[in-house]
């Protein structure tokens, strides 16, 4: 992620930075960043996503797409925004798909 083309490179070194995102698995989208508690596909779609603002600034969304959590003006607010609102017992990322962390966390 940090050298990819497909999102903002300051917010991918923000999110990074952050212990707690950074034990999850990131994946990008349209320009968008996630994070996903699974390392496969499907990913898990349980917290919130970060898009870049036209104009700047970004989005903090999700974790659906029809949930807004608001704009933020810096990439160290967007990420501040997310780490708020991760799920209980969210990381390290699970090796397998979001059936297969299911299916884990159900057997607990």
């Amino acid at each position: 992620m940090l050298s990819s083309d497909r999102i903002d490179h300051e917010l991918a070194e923000a999110a990074y930075a952050e212990p707690r995102l950074r034990q999850l698995f990131p994946w990008s989208g349209m320009w968008e960043l996630h994070f996903s508690r699974c390392t496969e596909h499907p990913p898990t779609w349980d917290i919130p996503y970060i898009a870049p603002l036209k104009g700047g600034g970004f989005l903090v969304a999700g974790p659906s797409r029809a949930e807004v959590v608001g704009p933020a003006p810096t990439v160290e607010a967007a990420v501040a925004m997310v780490v708020e609102r991760l799920p209980p017992r969210c990381g390290p990322a699970f090796l397998g798909n979001r059936h297969e962390l299911a299916a884990s966390e159900e057997s607990r």
